[in-house]
């Protein structure tokens, strides 16, 4: 059998194989049925078995890439770290290269300056004078006393988002400010270039674009929220640029710092006055003399590091940093350059305030739910804006529900509509509760921000759930099942201790007393009608499974003694109208106590007591003018069973599901019920 299986399988893998063929063979060959059920079976043994070495290699090969992909992973986290400590090594290498050449450089420059003071600075500035006469609007540059040009060339500029060349350039570096001219193809003579921008050495950081053929040899220029990207000639010059451009900032930087701390008045030790010579004067206390140090490395590049941040969305080190400086410069004097730098750092703090506003603006993209907006409103806490940061929040989260109940599709069967829309609502304000509740945990003062918050999403809520259920005329059943679930939903709030049920109440109370008196005055209607048909006969349900029916349906409706109205074979005791109107208040009731709440007490009582009214009046007319004895007797029947089994069941329902006495319907019941027989054996109503 095995053999003739291994037959079987070779000659279906081969290359050659012809399955119209195989299969004429195999009609002419077989002795019958039988012979081709065999075969079959056979080929499906060997599909089953293909299929299920197919799928052990799936499994097989999936295990394999998901230990690939671990692998890959810790072999990725690996590279990383080499290549962190790899370029702190060259960072620090950079840096004493950078230390002995700066140093060399000073002694060159000092004994240049002595030799040559006036020749220098004079031939600096002349140089710069005629390069700027090539410029066209720079008349006012040379106006700045001590401002001489340290680099110059051309470059070309591309588009920073598609990397498209803009136009060409030409740049002057001078030793506060860089120039940015572009060049004028069809101007001829002297003026070759025409003033563009120009930018304080203290207003952009310069960052080294990674070449990426064929876009090589280029360096960016971050002027928040702004930035350009220019291409050198080749490698060499834009070494150069970049190295002279920090170079310049570390320059124009030690020099106003030089120029502080020599405008920082100094009182001499001798200068003082010796207080200690009478004994008796009190000694006056001395101000601090202390200097804060803001030589620093990291507070000297400070502005440029948080410009950077800004511009690479590192709001995170950005704050760090800020805090850093903060604490830095806690329990220090106030001096004058401490307020320039704290007069540079606000400015960034405005524009990283600026850029996590718009990060939380919900003209952004509203997908990722609450968590997605986590990262701005921490570090907007962090910089002491929780007002705004919970403002900005919970406007998001507005947004973004708005959005998500505006694309819910409308359903064709309403209660399907509502199960989505009460999930979709109740999970997002569950979700932006917790997440509120861990953004701003140390704030309570806007907790009560969010429970208006709340409010107001519950408002949005209910007017497209008004609009699906109570503007679109559903049955009282089906409105009822919809509040029902729209409840449930609500109650879940309480397990963060957010209870929303009195404020979805009052905000449907309009919509469902306005369906109560409408179903009621379906009811009246319908029963107004059937009474003007009235004869007074009794009913003939034909068949036993019908009266069975009946009897069920009456007692789910909780009148338990309805078997004693029924008589012989499929006759009962009472008439058409009875009944239906008995059936029609019943589920009025039950419809009614699930869609009850205080505020609909009278409401829903009223409507009871009309449509009870209804009923009781066409007995006592029908009992008045009846003639005929035998009439008269079948009606006070029925108005028995109105007033001893119907009502007394409505009351005690009422007063179960409410948890308060129908007082105005037992009133009603009480003062109506004054059916008695007469000496004359008369029957009437009083």
């Amino acid at each position: 059998m095995a053999d003739t299986g291994n037959r079987l399988r070779k000659m279906l893998e081969s290359p050659s194989f012809d399955p119209a063929n195989y299969v004429k063979q195999l009609s002419q060959q077989s002795d019958g049925d039988r012979d081709l059920q065999e075969h079959r079976q056979k080929i499906q043994t060997l599909a089953d078995e293909t299929a299920q070495n197919l799928k052990k290699n799936v499994y097989k090969n999936y295990r394999q890439f998901i230990e690939t992909a671990k692998e890959i992973s810790y072999l990725e986290s690996e590279m990383y770290q080499l290549s962190h400590i790899l370029t702190e090594q060259k960072s620090i290498m950079e840096s004493i290269t950078q230390a002995l050449l700066s140093s060399d450089k000073d002694e060159t420059a000092k004994e240049m300056q002595a030799a040559f003071p006036k020749e220098t600075e004079e031939g600096k500035q002349r140089t710069l004078t005629t390069l700027l006469e090539k410029v066209e609007g720079c008349k006012n540059i040379m106006e700045t006393p001590g401002r001489y040009l340290v680099y110059n060339g051309d470059l070309i500029e591309y588009d920073v988002d598609n990397m498209s060349v803009i136009q060409r350039v030409h740049a002057f570096l001078m030793n506060d400010c860089l120039l940015i001219a572009t060049w004028l193809s069809v101007r001829r003579g002297a003026v070759r270039y025409k003033y563009n921008a120009l930018y304080d050495l203290d207003s952009f950081a310069t960052v080294n674009v990674k070449d990426n053929p064929p876009m090589k040899d280029m360096f960016k220029i971050l002027m928040f929220p702004d930035s350009r990207i220019f291409q050198a000639e080749n490698s060499k010059i834009k070494k150069e640029w970049l190295e002279i451009l920090e170079e310049t900032k570390k320059n124009k930087a030690v020099k106003e710092r030089r120029k502080k701390e020599e405008d920082v008045p100094r009182s001499p030790v001798r200068d003082r006055p010796d207080v200690s010579s009478n004994p008796f004067l009190e000694a006056e206390p001395v101000a601090s003399e202390e200097v804060v140090d803001l030589s620093l490395e990291w507070i000297q590049e400070l502005p440029e590091d948080l410009d950077v941040c800004i511009a690479q969305r590192d709001f995170e080190g950005a704050v760090d940093l800020l805090d850093k400086l903060t604490e830095y410069l806690k329990d220090q004097p106030v001096t004058q350059p401490v307020k320039d730098l704290k007069s540079k750092v606000d400015e960034r703090v405005r524009q990283l305030i600026d850029v996590l506003v718009f990060e939380l603006s919900p003209d952004r993209s509203l997908r990722g739910g609450p968590k997605a907006t986590r990262r701005a409103v921490s570090q907007l806490i962090r910089l002491g804006q929780s007002t705004k940061a919970c403002e900005l929040f919970l406007k998001n989260q507005a947004a973004a529900v708005q959005t998500a109940i505006r694309q819910l599709r409308i359903e064709g069967a309403t209660l399907l509509y509502i199960h989505k829309l009460c999930n979709i609502f109740f999970t997002s304000l569950l979700e932006t509760a917790k997440e509120f509740e861990m953004d701003f945990a140390g704030n309570t003062g806007c907790y009560s921000a969010f429970v208006v918050w709340s409010r107001s999403a519950m408002k949005m809520f209910v007017d497209a759930f008004s609009k699906q259920v109570f503007d679109s005329k559903e049955s009282l059943s089906t409105a009822a099942e919809c509040v029902k679930v729209a409840k449930e939903h609500c109650e879940q709030l309480t397990e963060i201790g957010l209870d929303l049920t009195f404020t979805l109440q009052s905000l449907l109370v309009k919509d469902i007393k306005a369906a109560l008196q409408s179903y009621k005055d379906i009811i009246i209607e319908a029963t107004k009608h059937r009474n003007s048909e009235e004869m007074w006969r009794k009913m003939n349900l034909m068949t036993p499974e019908a009266l069975e029916k009946l009897k069920e349906e009456m007692r789910n409706c909780g009148i338990g003694s309805f078997e004693q109205y029924t008589g012989d074979d499929c006759w009962v005791n009472l008439s058409y109208t009875v009944v239906a109107f008995t059936k029609h208040l019943m589920t009025f009731l039950d419809e009614g106590l699930k869609l009850y709440f205080p505020e609909l007490h009278m409401v829903l009582l009223e409507s009871l007591r009309e449509i009870i009214l209804v009923a009781i009046q066409h007995v006592d007319y029908s009992l008045r003018c009846e003639q005929d004895p035998e009439k008269k007797t079948f009606i006070l029947q029925n108005a028995s069973f109105l007033y001893e089994t119907v009502l007394p069941v409505i009351e005690k329902r009422f007063e179960e599901g409410v948890g308060k006495p129908a007082k105005q319907l037992q009133d009603l019941r009480n003062g109506s019920r004054m059916i008695r027989v007469n000496p004359e054996s008369t029957m009437s109503v009083v």
